[in-house]
């Protein structure tokens, strides 16, 4: 049997040959540099306004630094191996500001919920941009992180799984109806090479999935469902334990429910309101997440998952605070990938395409043998330095 505890966290690529081997042998991109910046920022308006006018949100600006004693930045996992960029901030200062940059602005945009007196059904979208340093760097995982960041008020009665399921489809709308957009603006985007974009997506807890296949680790278990089920995939239930004494992948404890119980069509007793949607990227021959969502914790929930994951110090931070307080609403929202969602519909192999950011030469180097186009902070050799 696979070893399931070293498959929770991480891309599931730990070193750079196993890279070489992954990446496509025979890639040919469909556009150029100039064309797919073209596509890119069509791809980006489109999705901005179709996903604020079917969730009914409106952009708004997003922090990159926040005060690490607000306890709004995300710590991503709940082992502590993912930590923040961090940093004294405010010249002159007798006791400088103890700032963070953010991993994500998970927590920061269901406090701001209020802040912009957003109304039950209403909410609020951004363009975030965060720094994670501790990823290993890959064809998919950057230090620079981009993302769509929303989050909408929600009633009790819509902490449902019947309403995680149609915001999700709403979400899978805007990216396949994108795409299509894409296609038309660059008609070589639709290629015989690759398979066109599904356009209904399945759902399955994370407990069918170990039961459609006990003996995988959970990264496997992604890639035969989207193989042999469905090549768009919403994975319900991240975070809580498994009958196999795992979690699905590892999630924090202060955001998304992965707690509340659910009653399967089986009898089974499932748990989680929150989930990931995953691809099948033909390009890479490989899983891709593009998102991570979810109701989350009420004061109740967010009490028993940080005792779960032994953080219940948390609960003394101001965001905390505010929930047990009920000074904020409850919500759903999520976040997704900007880079790794133009990857998907503009048929790249590496987030280097679509995005600027740091790159070991090992990589870059892996890239040029490939054919795949990084774009650089840089060049050394071209600068002659």
């Amino acid at each position: 049997m696979a070893d399931k505890k070293a498959d929770l966290a991480g891309p599931g690529i730990g070193n750079y040959d196993d890279l070489k081997r992954e990446l496509p042998e025979d890639y040919d991109p469909l556009l150029s540099p100039k064309e797919t910046m073209q596509a890119l920022f069509a791809i980006k308006n489109n999705i901005e306004e179709n996903l604020c006018k079917e969730l009914n949100l409106q952009m708004v600006q997003v922090p990159l630094i926040v005060d690490k004693d607000s306890g709004v930045n995300d710590y991503l996992d709940r082992d502590g191996s993912r930590t923040p960029v961090e940093f004294p901030c405010g010249l002159g200062l007798n006791k400088p500001i103890a700032a963070q940059v953010v991993q994500a602005a998970t927590k920061w945009k269901r406090m701001a919920l209020r802040q912009f007196d957003c109304k039950i059904g209403e909410g609020i979208c951004t363009d975030m941009k965060a720094v994670r340093k501790d990823y290993f760097l890959d064809h998919d995982h950057s230090a620079y992180v981009d993302q769509w960041d929303w989050e909408r008020v929600i009633t009790k009665e819509d902490r449902t799984l019947e309403f995680l399921r149609d915001i999700v489809t709403k979400i899978w709308k805007v990216i396949w109806g994108t795409g299509r957009m894409a296609q038309g603006m660059f008609p070589q985007l639709k290629t015989s090479k690759y398979p066109d974009f599904p356009e209904e997506i399945k759902f399955l807890h994370a407990e069918e999935m170990l039961n459609m296949y006990p003996d995988l680790p959970r990264k496997q278990r992604e890639t035969r469902t989207l193989l042999e089920h469905a090549p768009a995939l919403f994975i319900i239930g991240i975070g809580s334990v498994l009958k196999d004494g795992y979690p699905h992948e590892m999630r924090a404890a202060d955001y998304d429910d992965w707690i509340t119980e659910s009653i399967a069509k089986n009898g089974e007793k499932y748990h989680g309101l929150n989930g990931d949607i995953l691809v099948w990227n033909p390009v890479t021959k490989r899983r891709h997440e593009l998102t991570s969502m979810g109701i989350r914790v009420t004061k109740e929930t967010l009490k028993l998952q940080l005792k779960m994951s032994d953080q219940e110090d948390f609960l003394s931070l101001p965001y905390h605070q505010a929930l047990l307080n009920d000074e904020i609403p409850l919500s759903i929202g999520g976040g997704i990938g900007q880079s790794r969602t133009y990857m998907y519909l503009l048929r790249t192999a590496h987030l280097g395409e679509v995005s600027v950011t740091v790159w070991p030469k090992v990589l870059k180097d892996i890239c040029e043998q490939k054919n795949i186009h990084v774009l650089e902070c840089s060049r050394r050799d071209r600068l002659g330095i």
